[in-house]
């Protein structure tokens, strides 16, 4: 099956203005996911969906390709998996049929192509409509997170069937990260949201799940590129 790996980076972010180029260690940080989709030997061609002109002369610069984004799919509020549906569209006609279905947002600069890899393994592997890549929740709905009720008491989001009296006795949670998401092109084309169909997931480490959406993301990122532990 030909697969294809897509960055959408649009230019309007709020939280960090123009981060899809901010220099992180050195780099723009849409180049790390750039470099990552190349050592995957699956992924056959890269796009980079944007509506912004510097991001794409980046990609241009790292020898990937531009679909121009119109400004409706690039909003604030514009649902992510249109994005993804105006890309296969466009790849289709413009450069023939694919199978699979990567995105690579440029907020994960700390994947590698391992991670890359064991989501296509697992899609493949379990017969999914997508993987989508998760780590460890530092808090637990069954455990230490509460919602407020009417009378201003506070009750455990998921009361467990017996006393949990240690976050590690509740059941394992985890966050969807923005690392890697596989998918079958014919369900993306088919339906409108991830949890539409079969859905599976792969565990990423803590140290290369981080989302950067703010200075303080940003920050954490380039100070783990810097560490021993992440270059171990």
């Amino acid at each position: 099956m030909k697969t294809v790996a897509f960055i959408f980076a649009r230019g309007g972010s709020k939280g960090l203005p123009g981060k899809n180029v901010k220099p992180l260690n050195g780099k723009p940080l849409l180049q790390y996911s750039i470099e990552t989709a190349k050592k995957v030997a699956q992924i056959s061609d890269i796009f980079v969906s944007t509506d912004c002109a510097t991001i794409a002369a980046v990609a241009l610069q790292n020898g990937v390709k531009v679909i121009n984004r119109p400004a409706e799919l690039a909003t604030d509020t514009s649902p992510e998996w249109l994005s993804w549906r105006h890309a296969i569209e466009y790849v289709h006609e413009h450069f023939g049929i694919f199978e699979r279905f990567v995105s690579l947002p440029a907020t994960s600069p700390l994947r590698n192509e391992r991670d890359v890899q064991a989501a296509l393994d697992k899609l493949d592997s379990t017969g999914a409509d997508i993987c989508i890549s998760v780590t460890p929740a530092n808090r637990s709905p069954y455990f230490n997170m509460v919602r407020l009720q009417a009378d201003d008491s506070v009750e455990i989001v998921i009361k467990p069937e017996g006393a949990v009296s240690r976050r590690q006795d509740a059941p394992a949670v985890f966050d969807i990260t923005t690392v890697v998401y596989a998918a079958k092109v014919p369900f993306i084309q088919q339906h409108s949201s991830i949890f539409a169909g079969k859905v599976v997931a792969t565990i990423v480490p803590k140290i290369r799940a981080v989302d950067i959406d703010d200075i303080y993301d940003f920050m954490f990122a380039e100070a783990v590129l810097q560490s021993e532990l992440y270059n171990a």
